[in-house]
């Protein structure tokens, strides 16, 4: 379905497509996922001494008494990778929020306006309180907009939590970072094979939970498979957002089965 886009400064409506803007956002992703296996990849072959013969192909170093060994660089480099990852799945959780809805309050302001300017004008005026609210907020006016409900919301906002953590609090979970259990939780999506798979075939399984949990004081750790479940998890995230979305959009959309008409 492909309702209009309200007004971009300096240009005209354009359509939105959500099984589009579904494939790029996954698309996005799966590059991430690539990436990261290709560090981790790098990570298990480095050997000390290709470290240090790296190291010492220039002759010279910035400041050679703040030189690390190779012990200390593996730990910074997980810790960097680590960072990294949490850092790009809520960049792009956060994008695919607020591309989810100003795909749905275009279609909101169609049904209770039309396409005229009083309906593009409250779709930018909610798009832009939207695009402003933190991450918490978003999820809350999905849901109380839209009746867009997301399972993974809990474990999204504790990865926020879990940022604010490792930028902030020297790593280290702290009460404000708990929920009414006193845990910090991410509910990681992991691939069970249910059926071997057959010669030259993909393997039959499905996605089960796999629980996470941190407790006050406690640093924030993820090791090499997890951050490979992070990015699953996050792409069943998208799958279960876009889904609700286009429940809306089939529920709501007052174009269905038809272009909208250009303003």
């Amino acid at each position: 379905m492909n309702p209009e886009q309200p007004n971009q400064p300096g240009g005209q409506p354009r359509q939105l497509n959500l099984q589009q803007l579904a494939n790029q956002m996954l698309g996005g992703l799966q590059r991430h996922f690539d990436m990261l296996a290709f560090n981790i990849a790098a990570h298990e072959c480095v050997t000390e001494e290709a470290y240090h013969s790296r190291v010492q192909a220039t002759k010279v170093m910035p400041a050679a008494p703040a030189h690390q060994n190779f012990e200390q660089m593996q730990a910074y480099a997980q810790d960097l990778m680590m960072r990294q990852v949490i850092n790009d799945v809520l960049n792009l959780a956060v994008a695919a929020l607020n591309n989810s809805h100003l795909f749905l309050a275009a279609i909101k302001a169609q049904k209770e306006f039309g396409q005229n300017q009083e309906g593009q004008q409250q779709a930018n005026q909610s798009q832009q309180a939207f695009a402003q609210a933190q991450l918490d907020e978003k999820f809350n006016q999905m849901e109380q907009g839209y009746g867009v409900l997301c399972e993974l919301e809990d474990t999204i906002i504790s990865l926020g939590f879990a940022m604010q953590a490792l930028v902030q609090n020297g790593a280290m979970v702290q009460q404000a970072h708990l929920d009414e259990q006193g845990e910090l939780a991410f509910d990681l999506k992991a691939f069970e094979v249910t059926a071997d798979p057959e010669p030259g075939q993909p393997g039959q399984g499905r996605l089960i939970d796999q629980r996470k949990v941190l407790r006050e004081g406690e640093a924030v750790t993820f090791n090499r498979q997890e951050l490979q479940l992070l990015l699953i998890t996050a792409a069943s995230f998208f799958d279960q957002l876009f889904k609700a979305v286009a429940r809306y959009a089939e529920e709501n959309n007052p174009n269905a089965g038809q272009q909208p008409e250009a303003q």
